[in-house]
């Protein structure tokens, strides 16, 4: 069975990462969508707001377990038997970034592989900072997350 993780803070989740687990649901026998505790960041929403999001977002999907996790990546794939960490890329900042940490993944568990998925273009420049800042400064946020999510944002 083909496992992956696909970590990240998801404050809040948007179209991109929305897209991204669309096409890997194509590659991978289930995904976990992991919110993994990261203390450099600060985040908008709560963790159970996050964790409901994604909830609503993946309702009824078989394929995709919503989680959260401490401490690093690579160990929990090993908790929960992945062998592929999952990352979407908007630009060649992004690679530089996901690479370095690929890199020092495959160092330390061998068994498990980075995943790079490119992005769609047309959500290239979405990320979850611009969608917090629109939300903060009272703008529609609509356009840039899941449709599911349009109700409860």
């Amino acid at each position: 069975m083909k496992i992956a993780l696909f970590p990240g803070s998801f404050d809040p989740i948007t179209i991109g990462h929305f897209d991204i687990l669309e096409r890997a649901k194509l590659l991978f026998d289930k995904i976990y969508i992991g919110i993994g505790k990261n203390s450099t960041k600060q985040c908008m929403f709560s963790l159970e707001e996050r964790l409901q999001f994604l909830h609503t977002c993946f309702k009824g999907d078989e394929k995709i377990v919503i989680t959260q996790y401490d401490g690093l990546t690579v160990n929990y794939c090993l908790e929960i038997d992945a062998h592929f960490i999952l990352r979407g890329l908007r630009s060649d900042t992004d690679f530089e970034y996901e690479k370095n940490i690929a890199q020092i993944n495959k160092e330390m568990v061998p068994s498990v592989e980075t995943v790079f998925m490119v992005c769609n273009p047309a959500y290239s420049a979405v990320s979850s900072t611009i969608v917090k800042d629109i939300k903060r400064n009272g703008g529609d946020i609509s356009r840039y997350i899941p449709k599911p999510l349009s109700r409860i944002l």
